[in-house]
């Protein structure tokens, strides 16, 4: 839980947080080591879809394949509609399943098992990746090996163990016969499909059909709702590696973490003298072994040890390592009281670039606009809202009923309350502007789309 960093609109998939690529970046280049490797597949939630679009156009030439899921039914489903798009472009197809949140350390090592995964696959062999521990962990499912099957570092699954407490952990750790389950597989497209059709038809079949009613919007491929959100919500380990005669594990030591807390974030982060990782604008006088991280002002501490402090532009999170688990709790607490801080930050981001609030009030609030060269944002107009722009930097092509006009920096417009309206960058670098809205309720479901480029036309 990466709270306040991570939330519902910009999890910590889409984040730098161990380097200037985000974790959904370096999961996609981290293939490149790798031969005969086809376009990515990637899934994911309709929220998010313009900004994993963004985010692989900036690392990839390549145009990667974006299915978007209209609800999320876990692991085994969006590997079945991966499997079914392989087998459409190659019947032969192999498949390499990675969460995109994970951090690997030595890319080498992880390529060398991948590589010893896919002659495993080659028999028909569904292979998954374990993890050598380093030490006892209550936040990890284990992989009990078993004998060794063939002769190249893969063991049969003896069995899948929950999440255990930290004493049974300590036995698995000492024991040397259990590793971390990774939740990263390897298996040819038609292996996993014949086990679904095996062990859950229902699920193949739902996927199926999810799959063979899907369109096409824009650059990405929407599946059929009503199909998919009655499939089965259901694991890979649940619905086929526990059941599967023919399942091989390959221990490997990539220097991995699914960096699911504060203090793994910690464990991996560059650390000083004192044992702190630092990020950002921080002075800190007697403070150890702590996470610091600074995103819009000076963040100062004394005297503190083994502490997660985390400061963004709208929040400040102060926990002790000890207690980083009770980060949820604190975000229960906040969506029980209807915060918007669980879902957004103060910048939320949109296909066309962003926005962020600056001030507001009962009736009016202030916002910074930011959009990209070339963007264009949707033909629109408000019932409850008037709006006052000003250009600071940039060229702005506005439409205002029926007049189109361009705008320069320092110039400005007012857009009446009813009134059709666009902005447009038609240059060739960013557009930033000021706006201030006016009027009895200022919420972001008062807008009705016209004509819009990315595909939501209506109201908003």
């Amino acid at each position: 839980m990466l709270w306040h960093l991570s939330r519902k609109s910009y999890p910590k998939q889409l984040l730098a947080l161990t380097g200037e690529q985000t974790l959904l970046q370096q999961t996609v280049s981290r293939l490149n080591g790798l031969a005969d490797v086809g376009t990515p597949i990637i899934i994911c939630n309709e929220e998010h879809r313009f900004l994993v679009a963004e985010q692989l156009r900036a690392i990839t030439a390549e145009p990667c394949t974006i299915i978007l899921e209209p609800v999320g039914r876990n692991t085994c489903p969006a590997a079945a509609i991966a499997a079914l798009h392989g087998v459409t472009m190659d019947q032969k197809a192999s498949l390499l399943i990675l969460p995109a949140d994970h951090l690997i350390a030595d890319g080498a090592t992880f390529l060398a098992g991948v590589a010893q995964a896919e002659s495993y696959a080659a028999q028909g062999k569904l292979v998954t990746f374990g993890i050598k521990p380093t030490s006892p962990q209550t936040g990890y499912g284990y992989i009990k090996a078993g004998p060794l099957c063939g002769d190249d570092n893969g063991y049969d699954i003896e069995c899948f163990v929950e999440k255990p407490d930290l004493d049974t952990a300590t036995e698995y750790v000492n024991s040397g016969e259990y590793l971390w389950n990774s939740g990263m597989f390897l298996f040819k497209a038609q292996t996993f499909l014949a086990e679904l059709a095996d062990g859950n038809p229902a699920m193949l079949e739902r996927c199926t059909s999810a799959y063979g009613k899907s369109r096409r919007d824009l650059d990405f491929l929407r599946l059929e709702p009503d199909s998919f959100a009655r499939c089965p919500d259901d694991s890979i380990d649940y619905a086929i590696m526990e059941k599967t005669r023919n399942g091989v594990v390959i221990p490997l030591d990539p220097g991995w973490s699914d960096i699911g807390s504060w203090s793994a974030l910690w464990e991996v982060g560059q650390q000083d003298e004192n044992g702190n990782v630092i990020i950002g604008d921080v002075i800190n006088y007697g403070t150890r072994n702590s996470y610091i991280h600074a995103e819009n002002r000076l963040v100062a501490t004394a005297g503190l040890d083994d502490h997660i402090i985390v400061e963004t532009a709208d929040a400040v999170l102060v926990a002790s390592k000890e207690h980083v688990q009770d980060v949820k709790q604190l975000v229960n607490m906040l969506k029980a009281q209807g915060r918007s801080e669980t879902n957004l930050h103060r910048r939320v981001y949109r296909p066309w670039g962003s926005y962020e609030g600056v001030s507001f009030g009962d009736r009016f609030q202030v916002k910074l606009i930011t959009v990209n060269p070339g963007s264009v944002l949707s033909l629109q107009m408000h019932h409850h809202r008037a709006e006052h722009w000003v250009v600071v930097s940039g060229t702005a092509q506005i439409t205002k009923g029926d007049d189109v006009f361009v705008l320069s920096e320092n110039e400005s417009t007012f857009i009446p309350l009813g009134v059709t309206h666009r902005l447009e960058n038609p240059g060739v670098i960013p557009l930033e502007l000021i706006e201030v809205q006016s009027g009895s309720y200022l919420g972001e479901d008062d807008i009705v789309r016209f004509e819009d480029n990315y595909g939501r036309a209506g109201d908003a």
